[in-house]
Parts: C-alpha cells; structure tokens; sequence
C-alpha cells in the first residue's frame, strides 16, 4: 500500500461502480476507510470491508441525518467488529441545519463519542460552519474535552489555522481532499498543521480532484490529494504519502 483514502463512501447506493472502483485502488496500491452515515451505509461498510483486504469501515450517523434513532444496541454490534476502526461520521453541521436542529446534533455527538469511549476507537468527525457564522469547530472541541477519551479525526478539514491548532493540541488529525488542487484556500492550513497530523481522503464519490473534475471520484484519486499536500508544503510527495500511511496506521490501529 503507497497511499491511502481515509474517508470514502463507496457504499453508497447512488456509487455507479462499487467493484471496479475497488478494484482500480487495488492496484494502484490505495487502501480505503469507507465511512457510514447511518445504519443502513454503516453495515454495507462493513459487508465491503470484511471481502477486501486493505479496506476499513467506520459506523455512525451523520449529523445531518437527525431523524435517524441512534440505535446504541446495534452501533454497539458495528463497532465491535474486527474491521470497524472509527465511530462516525458523526458532529455538527451549522451549514445545512436550522438553529432548532443543532440540539439534537449535539445528544447524537455526545452518543458517537459514549461509544467511542466504550469500544475505544476513534471518532471520525464532520464539522461544518454555518452560513453566517457560528463556529461549530471550538464548539466540537469543546465538547471533546469535556467527554471524549479517545483521538478525533476532523474529516474534509475547512476551518482556520486557529481551529487546526487546537485540534493538533488535543492529539487529534485533520484530514484534507481533492479541493486542496483546485483552491488554494486551504494552503496555510496544510503548511501549519504537522505532518505527523495530517491525513489524505477523497469523500469520494464527491469532490473530485483536478484532473478528474466532473466525473464521480474514487479512492484511487487520493494519489492526487497526497502529490497536492506534498507541493503546498514543498516536501517530496513519497515520504508524505509514507508518514500519513503511518499516520493512519496509529490512529486507527491498522497494519496495511
């Protein structure tokens, strides 16, 4: 393995290749976490998992997703399979939640990371901002201190050096996609953050990066997000690709 996607959903059902997808990281020598955003994805993250090698599933429900019941009996169940290396997705999301919404978003966080704690595997977070304000990132943190035990991974990382470096102050990882070779917004974030807490993902099938925009993304398009984390931070793109690899494995406990 020479790279790896830490947060793909190919096992969504709109996915339009499952297998080939797969198969193409596969030999292009990129592991994968498929990540579940609700029960239903979560066990197919696991299906997928237990048949491939090099291929992880984390189980949650997104914070979008409230009017899904947190089942902690059957979360419970997910989490404790061999293949399952992370609880989540899970968080808070200002941007697409109305103010009545949040409450709720916050019980079901708290649940993510009671579990977390239980079966001691770490979160895996989606953190979103509002529109007009409202920092959900000091808020997760905050929330963090206060209950969790266990390391975080800030997934699709797009808050500011200041958040970035809280974070790294707790232990815990961020983790960027496809959008670093498009923009440049995020660059110095990516050169603040050591790299030792730093992770490569796709969130495939969205966000696809240069030159694949416009076609639906796969975890083998990683490649493209490590040679960008490489060129923003002017560090030679194989001992990058090498430290989130290791990176990965400790923070997940995997041995790719």
């Amino acid at each position: 393995m020479n790279c790896i996607d830490i947060h793909g959903h190919v096992n969504f059902p709109d996915y339009t290749d499952v297998e080939g997808a797969i198969e193409r990281a596969r030999a292009a020598g990129v592991g994968m976490v498929t990540v579940g955003t609700g029960l239903a994805s979560s066990q197919q993250a696991i299906v997928l998992a237990e048949a491939h090698e090099n291929m992880w599933a984390t189980v949650g429900i997104h914070p979008t997703d409230t009017d899904e019941t947190f089942d902690t009996e059957v979360l419970e169940t997910f989490a404790l399979h061999p293949k399952v290396v992370a609880i989540g997705e899970c968080g808070l999301d200002y941007f697409h939640s109305t103010p009545e919404e949040i409450p709720r978003q916050r019980e079901i966080f708290i649940q993510h990371i009671m579990l977390a704690n239980k079966v001691n595997k770490p979160l895996m977070l989606h953190i979103r901002n509002g529109k007009k304000g409202g920092n959900a990132y000091q808020e997760a943190i905050s929330i963090l201190k206060e209950h969790s035990r266990v390391r975080a991974n800030f997934h699709f990382f797009a808050g500011t050096v200041e958040d970035a470096q809280a974070i790294v102050a707790m232990g815990n990882t961020v983790s960027f996609t496809g959008v670093l070779t498009f923009t440049q917004d995020y660059d110095e974030v990516v050169r603040s953050v050591p790299l030792t807490h730093i992770m490569s993902e796709t969130d495939c099938p969205f966000v696809s990066p240069t030159p694949y925009r416009g076609t639906q993304n796969e975890p083998a398009h990683v490649r493209e997000v490590v040679r960008a984390i490489a060129r923003i931070r002017s560090e030679d793109e194989g001992a990058v690709a090498k430290q989130i690899i290791e990176n990965a494995r400790e923070f997940f406990g995997i041995n790719p």
